[in-house]
């Protein structure tokens, strides 16, 4: 393994944690804030959220880990092979669909809903409590495993792959 891809494998664990990290603060305590501030306030909160979240480091990480865990999964599985090869494909791709597809095909839409939705309205109220709140929070808990697991199963296929390289010489 060239010493390029050795510290890109490094880097994108951490950074699979990183955004595991941004996730998990949502789902464990920050949605249950909002939804407690009674609609108004948590409705105008995540709408500065959704606008706000397009500055340059999380969105650096978390697009940025799109194509990077393309590279991940092919070189897993392409030069690795079996065993920990696989392990780097399937972070690789967990990363890309439990996370980023997650994202792209479920949060993204209800949070342009919520965006064009004035924070007043009996309407807004409504798509907040009962939609908006446990479908948003249960899809970005799918992406905080997601990435989670991403992390994790990459560092154990990085682990296996040294432990593996070292028992051979």
């Amino acid at each position: 393994m060239s010493p390029f891809i050795f510290v890109l494998l490094q880097l994108a664990i951490l950074a699979y944690a990183l955004v595991a990290g941004v996730f998990l603060a949502f789902s464990d305590f920050i949605m249950r804030s909002l939804a407690a501030t009674g609609g108004i306030g948590g409705v105008d909160a995540m709408q500065t959220i959704n606008r706000e979240v397009f500055r340059w480091v999380f969105m650096a990480l978390f697009i940025g880990l799109a194509p990077v865990s393309l590279l991940i999964s092919a070189y897993g599985g392409i030069f690795m092979g079996n065993g920990p090869g696989m392990v780097m494909m399937l972070a690789g791709l967990l990363y890309l669909i439990g996370c980023f597809g997650v994202t792209v095909f479920f949060n993204v839409p209800m949070n342009e809903t919520l965006a064009g939705m004035d924070p007043t309205a009996d309407a807004t109220r409504d798509y907040w409590t009962g939609t908006y709140l446990p479908r948003w929070t249960f899809w970005n808990t799918v992406r905080t495993v997601a990435s989670g697991l991403a992390a994790a199963l990459l560092l154990f296929g990085l682990m296996w792959m040294a432990q593996t390289q070292a028992q051979a010489v």
